[in-house]
């Protein structure tokens, strides 16, 4: 991008209701518009782009098609007016991302290949945003998203650690997760209470990734709701539903019904859905 087509980016306060927290330094912008490798003539999904730092970094990286998603009029309007939207290199959707069709929006981009997602999330939305990207089809490629540092913690969590829990179960069975950097609170205005993190989600080929995502959501669901119990307790509920004893379906897929939840493996996790598809 030239000099003469560098757009300004868009100087409104952030919302605290919004759970804006917006990243000014073109090194760090630069930095997470890479985490998850080169985004040259790639289609990008960018949700919340806010004053649109991330969305000129992705732009000067050589991104062919930058989709931006964002909720603020005041943002999303100032991004229609930049030269990059003028040419089609960046498409703005003024809308919840919760409610957004992104297979539609990458079909109609033309892409040829899965769709990139690299955003600074608002707080206030990562997670379920982050659970209905992992459910996606081929049209989702490879994830850099910014979240506390409690959040990608919990994504990339191993068993029996502080961490792990059911994010960790559903991000691991799609995908290969890790930080690729952290920033302290002072790197963004406003600052927030945290540290943020980037997590960066590989996809798994397709003969690893699991197919029964929503079933692992519920049991997961049920499992680390009450954590400090033995497995055989915290999916009573869940099992009676099914008209199962939840010992007896816990054995039957050679888990120990007196095991907890955070010493569950992937595997564990995947043959107990499994069982119920």
């Amino acid at each position: 991008m030239s000099d003469m087509d560098r757009p300004e980016l868009t100087d409104a306060p952030a919302r605290k209701a919004l759970g804006q927290h917006f990243l000014f330094d073109p090194s760090i912008l630069h930095r997470a518009a890479l985490a998850a490798g080169p985004v040259k003539d790639r289609v990008v999904i960018e949700v919340g782009p806010g004053p649109g730092g991330l969305t000129r970094a992705l732009l000067d990286e050589g991104a062919g098609t930058v989709i931006a998603v964002e909720t603020d009029p005041r943002f999303a309007e100032a991004l229609t007016h930049w030269p990059a939207a003028r040419d089609g290199r960046l498409i703005v959707v003024q809308k919840d991302a919760r409610k957004v069709n992104f297979e539609k929006l990458v079909a109609e981009a033309g892409a040829t290949r899965p769709a990139m997602i690299i955003a600074n999330l608002p707080y206030n939305v990562g997670t379920p945003l982050l659970v209905g990207w992992l459910k996606a089809g081929d049209w989702r490629g490879e994830m850099a998203l910014m979240f506390q540092k409690e959040v990608a913690e919990r994504i990339c969590a191993a068993p029996d650690t502080d961490h792990y829990g059911r994010l960790a179960v559903l991000a691991q069975s799609a995908t290969r997760p890790h930080i690729a950097f952290t920033l302290p609170p002072g790197a963004f205005s406003p600052p927030p209470k945290v540290d943020s993190a980037v997590a960066v989600l590989e996809p798994l080929p397709a003969a690893e990734r699991f197919q029964h995502i929503d079933l692992l959501e519920q049991i997961t669901g049920a499992a680390f709701g009450q954590r400090r119990k033995m497995m055989r307790a915290a999916l009573k509920p869940f099992a009676k539903k099914r008209g199962l004893k939840a010992a007896e379906w816990l054995q039957s897929v050679d888990i120990d019904p007196t095991a907890r939840a955070e010493t569950l493996t992937q595997d564990d996790f995947r043959r107990l859905a499994a069982s119920l598809a």
